[in-house]
């Protein structure tokens, strides 16, 4: 609906909310409907009507029933938005609409006897009214932010009240809240213990933004109140509380470094904690990796680079001897690494140190495996965005804990490999192709390298080396090692997409010419162009996607089956690719659903014999991608020939 200056819509608002006649239901969904209107269009649409609608809505606040009154001061709520939008230029004069605004809402706001919902919406609305208005309520203003005080200490009220002082204080207008904050941050700080998670959660957000905005006033008290409770809230059983209780530690290493001497030691021990489970990752762990950078600029003493590396690495170095197997799960590993990478990316001098002490680590021969692999992973993460060049034996160093005896050591030493190319890709991704094309027994490895360098380094820097990659990985896409050919596989999907243009035919054109084993590597690359945000190659595939869906039709059983692997990937991340084609490739999907019995035959062990379906797997990968159309695509299925196949595969194998 769009609203002009010449459409009298107000008109009928305004009937519906003061005409005696109209129902109370009518009056609520008006409001209702007001309040959809508000949120929807731009605020200098309403401008020219809000002398007309100003006074129905002010007066259905005062309206004795409950439902009309909490409908109101929603809708009061945005006009308050409308008439001062915040952020943004206006030459709407408000001031003549402030005082009846900020009344009747205080009014609601100060009765003690009137239903919950209603309380809640007016601590909203008095919040918004503050947050965008309070420079024109004068000497209104304290005397209203005593009574959000008084709500803070009700336990019905408090959630609602702890959102409206969040909104107020992070207002543009720096409404002064220091009367209150003396009183309130202990109270804001009580919540923290409360079994609510929602009000934790609230309170978290309300404290990071008063000390951003209001550091300069806080007491020593008012911060220790809050740190003596942060230690029960970093634990790995709720990740989401322990990341808002990190992002809190964060903004106060940054505003108000002074009170980080008075982080107590189980604050950071569960910290340290957190960093070493298995289930930190994602936004818990960005929030660390940026508290760990903050706190290391404070440069407080106590709280150093090393003394944090050490807290860190600590658990790892005790717990590993030569012959002991790796303590901590994998997981922890990375996230030591990367907080190791962090300290290290804002304090470079100390980060040179320690990348020669983790290279020496990996020599030593007393190291044991959890040693070496916190090494690895660490100069991994740190090579990411630091050149690594100058250290001339970390190549031999790698290279040779690609042989070592534990697949865990290896893996991590690939990994590295692999992203200190991406900070110094001038001197390794040259040595990298070089090593694939003349170490036979590392390739799986080396590979693995080159898939982490394609994946992370930025798109133009990588062209002066498409060619070379290119040539390297089609030798290689025959191998009859099929984990290696999806390492392949992964590495020419990647590479497509740094240069779709000129790549996308070629790799087209290698559906023809190759062995099986070329064709289902090609195929399975495709796989790796398609994720579920746009991208510049989308276009591109879908003009020639069909192409590659031809080999759904081909003669060898592996190629068929990762057409329909890839074929159930694009219908998953983007169906869009594939819509238009339905028609075309169903039917050789369903193909692929029945039991073939040319393909099932016995084997003969020891006295037995044993049945042998070599179908199943692509029967299976059939059923899957039928069971992702259902899902993504179901407006353009016969459903009713879909059931029937659907059908005769209840009846297949048990594994179907």
């Amino acid at each position: 609906m769009e609203i002009n200056n010449d459409f009298a819509f107000p008109t009928g608002i305004v009937f519906s909310l003061t005409e005696k006649s109209s129902s109370s239901n009518l009056r609520i969904d008006t409001l209702a409907f007001l309040h959809v209107l508000l949120c929807s269009h731009p605020p200098e649409v309403f401008h020219p009507h809000v002398g007309t609608l100003f006074p129905p809505i002010v007066a259905c606040i005062g309206d004795p029933f409950y439902k009309i009154t909490s409908e109101a001061l929603l809708v009061t709520q945005q006009l308050v938005k409308v008439i001062r939008p915040l952020g943004e230029a206006c030459n709407f004069n408000c001031q003549p609409y402030v005082p009846d605004l900020f009344s009747c809402t205080l009014k609601r706001l100060q009765a003690a006897d009137i239903d919950q919902e209603v309380k809640e919406r007016a601590i909203a609305c008095m919040g918004q009214i503050i947050c965008n208005l309070g420079d024109h309520l004068g000497s209104d203003l304290q005397p209203t932010l005593k009574i959000f005080l008084e709500r803070l200490k009700n336990e019905i009220t408090r959630l609602p009240t702890v959102k409206a002082l969040t909104m107020i204080a992070s207002s543009p207008l720096k409404i002064d809240l220091r009367p209150i904050l003396g009183e309130g941050f202990p109270i804001l700080a009580s919540f923290l213990r409360k079994n609510q998670r929602a009000l934790k959660l609230s309170t978290l957000t309300a404290l990071d933004i008063l000390i951003k905005s209001y550091s300069d006033s806080l007491k020593p008290a008012m911060v220790e109140s809050v740190l003596a409770e942060l230690p029960a809230l970093i634990t790995e059983n709720d990740m989401h509380i322990s990341q808002v209780s990190v992002i809190f530690l964060t903004s106060l290493a940054t505003v108000h470094p002074a009170s980080l001497s008075k982080i107590s030691g189980s604050v950071l021990s569960e910290l340290f904690h957190l960093v070493h489970s298995p289930l930190l990752q994602g936004g818990a762990l960005s929030a660390i990796l940026d508290f760990f950078q903050a706190l290391v600029l404070t440069k407080t003493s106590t709280l150093g680079y090393n003394n944090l590396m050490k807290q860190l690495t600590g658990p790892i170095y005790s717990s590993s001897h030569a012959t002991a197997p790796v303590a901590m799960h994998k997981q922890a590993y990375y996230s030591v690494a990367k907080c190791v990478a962090a300290l290290s990316s804002v304090c470079p001098k100390e980060a040179a140190g320690m990348v020669g002490q983790f290279i020496q680590d990996v020599k030593n021969p007393r190291s044991g495996d959890a040693v070496r692999i916190l090494a690895f992973l660490s100069l991994a993460e740190i090579g990411r965005t630091m050149n690594l060049s100058a250290q001339r034996e970390l190549k031999a160093v790698i290279l040779e804990a690609l042989s070592s005896h534990s697949e865990e050591v290896k893996s991590a030493a690939s990994y590295a490999l692999g992203n200190i190319s991406i900070g110094s890709l001038k001197d390794y991704l040259p040595f990298i192709l070089q090593e694939i094309g003349s170490q036979p027994k590392r390739q799986y490895l080396l590979l693995h390298s080159l898939k982490e360098a394609i994946s992370s380094s930025p798109a133009d820097s990588l062209k002066p080396y498409v060619e070379d990659i290119w040539a390297l990985l089609f030798k290689h896409c025959e191998c009859s090692e099929e984990g290696t050919r999806s390492v392949v596989a992964e590495c020419l999907g990647k590479l497509t997409l740094v240069n779709p243009s000129q790549l996308l035919p070629r790799l087209k054109k290698q559906l023809t010419a190759g062995s099986p084993y070329a064709r289902s590597t090609v195929v399975t690359a495709i796989k790796f162009t398609i994720s579920d945000h746009p991208q510049p190659i989308d276009l591109l595939l879908k003009n020639c996607i069909g192409d590659f869906l031809k080999t759904l039709q081909d003669p060898d059983l592996n190629v068929r089956r990762v057409a329909l692997v890839m074929f159930n990937s694009a219908a998953h991340n983007k169906p869009s690719l594939i819509r238009d084609l339905l028609n075309t490739v169903l039917p050789h999907l369903y193909a692929e659903t029945k039991v073939r019995k040319d393909l099932i035959r016995e084997v003969e062990m020891g006295p037995f014999k044993h049945t042998v379906d070599d179908g199943l797997d692509v029967r299976k990968a059939a059923f899957e991608c039928m069971y992702t159309l259902l899902e993504s695509c179901l407006d353009r299925l016969d459903i009713f020939e879909y059931l029937n196949h659907v059908e005769d595969g209840l009846k297949d194998h048990y594994d179907i």
